[in-house]
């Protein structure tokens, strides 16, 4: 008789099945964050499966800043349609109309921040008690410290020093008018599981993930994508390089890698190798050192 085989990555699946599942069980109005990253691709892939053959029995909803690579919405787009998925698509320049946000000026400009405003208005507007993202704690050390599980008061802000503890995996969504959780089904992923689980699944991605040639300049030691939006510093010059995305947000804070990784096969093989760290390339990190966190607390995912 043949044995049943489980890897690494099998067993990390079921963890993150089995977060999502307890989502839907918990809460009332759950929603799942969406990018376009890999991270939320692998997050919506693992709700497909939990939930299947059923349809996700919540709506997906994604913050649009405005200044996203146009890959990313092609792709979003397509997926929704693909699936039959209900996609939400909350914009950050309603929030900046409405007169809710200032948008920052100068060549450093980025509306990173102030869509924090928009998401919390959007959770407030559609009354979601659950929002789940696609963080990972080996990202950064603000995430580090989150649980599965985090609780934000009635104003979304999260305090890193009162958490709920989650022994032997029991979560406690216990929470109070107004207030709501976050909620990280792929905490304990590593940027290697989720390439090599992408591998494994064969699961399409956006293009931006693979080499390909686009203008770029360099900044502060990080190559940045042209865009018409993005101005350019005394000194600064275009000029016309392969390479691709090891992360995807906004345009205005997204670093990308010279590469020529066009494979999966590649990829995996270069975050190997590589000794920078998945958001060493990510301008919103770097404006302080704890710039993850505040904008974390103010409730930011």
């Amino acid at each position: 008789m043949d044995k049943y085989q489980i890897n690494h990555l099998k067993e990390l699946e079921a963890e993150s099945i089995f977060v999502i599942r307890e989502v839907a069980a918990q809460f009332e109005n759950p929603v799942m964050l969406f990018s376009g990253g890999k991270d939320s691709i692998v997050m919506f892939h693992l709700a497909r499966k939990a939930f299947w053959p059923a349809k996700v029995p919540f709506p997906l909803m994604h913050i649009d800043t405005g200044h996203n690579f146009p890959e990313t919405i092609k792709y979003r787009d397509d997926l929704m349609e693909k699936t039959g998925a209900r996609c939400i698509v909350k914009y950050v320049q309603d929030t900046i109309d409405q007169g809710k946000a200032v948008e920052e000026t100068g060549v450093n400009a980025s509306r990173n921040k102030i869509q924090t405003i928009t998401l919390l208005d959007a959770i407030e507007q559609e009354k979601f008690d659950a929002a789940m993202g696609g963080g990972r704690r080996d990202e950064e050390k603000a995430r580090a410290k989150e649980r599965f599980f985090s609780h934000r008061d009635e104003f979304g802000q999260w305090d890193p020093k009162n958490q709920r503890p989650e022994l032997w995996n029991l979560f406690n969504g216990k929470k109070n008018m107004g207030e709501h959780f976050r909620v990280f089904p792929i905490s304990n992923w590593t940027e290697m599981d989720v390439w090599q689980y992408i591998y494994m699944e064969e699961i399409e991605l956006p293009s931006l993930y693979f080499t390909h040639k686009r203008e770029v300049f360099q900044r502060d030691g990080v190559w940045m994508a042209k865009a018409p939006f993005m101005q350019l510093k005394e000194g600064e010059k275009l000029e016309m390089r392969d390479v691709r995305c090891r992360t995807i947000g906004d345009v205005t804070c997204t670093g990308v890698t010279l590469s020529t990784a066009n494979n999966l096969q590649d990829i995996i093989q270069e975050v190997a190798a590589t000794r920078v760290t998945e958001r060493g390339g990510r301008a919103d990190d770097k404006r302080s050192e704890s710039a993850m966190e505040d904008r974390k607390r103010e409730g930011y995912f």
